[in-house]
């Protein structure tokens, strides 16, 4: 991963947007972005309500972007660029398509298997171990989860 900051923070931007478009459909607000030699080759954001399917997070959504993009499962060479730290079944998904790193922006401290609860992206009994970076925009990413569920408590 020899991204500068001045790109992961341009990457993690483009994550953010697919959260914005989570958020317009009252989705849980978290957007992704895999990239490839410089190039985003996947895109995704939580969808589930919208497709109503529980598999539909933002990582699934841009692994799947991705593949057809590629017309491989296996994502090598690539980054995942996330808002909110990877979910246990996202984090799977994400050592299954050999993705070698990880950037995410908040933590996610009652589902997070990124480094929280769990820290399945680098467990060294799998098979598939993940370099993982966190707090890109951190406050950015942690600010349009925090609005999204203050205002589903007021309503």
């Amino acid at each position: 991963m020899n991204y500068t900051l001045e790109e992961k923070e341009a990457f993690m931007r483009e994550a953010l947007k697919e959260a914005e478009i989570a958020l317009e459909h009252d989705e849980i607000p978290i957007g992704c972005v895999i990239v490839k030699d410089g190039k985003i080759i996947g895109r995704g954001h939580n969808a589930r309500e919208e497709l109503q399917r529980a598999v539909m997070h933002a990582e699934i959504m841009a692994i799947e972007d991705a593949n057809l993009s590629e017309e491989s499962w296996r994502l090598l060479d690539c980054t995942l660029f996330v808002t909110i730290e990877p979910c246990v079944m996202c984090s799977g998904a994400i050592g299954l398509a050999r993705i070698p790193n990880v950037v995410y922006g908040a933590k996610n401290q009652k589902f997070g298997a990124a480094g929280s609860l769990y820290d399945i992206l680098t467990d060294e009994r799998l098979n598939h171990r993940v370099d993982v970076e966190t707090g890109v925009l951190e406050s950015e990413c942690a600010a349009i989860m925090q609005d999204f569920f203050r205002n589903r408590r007021k309503k």
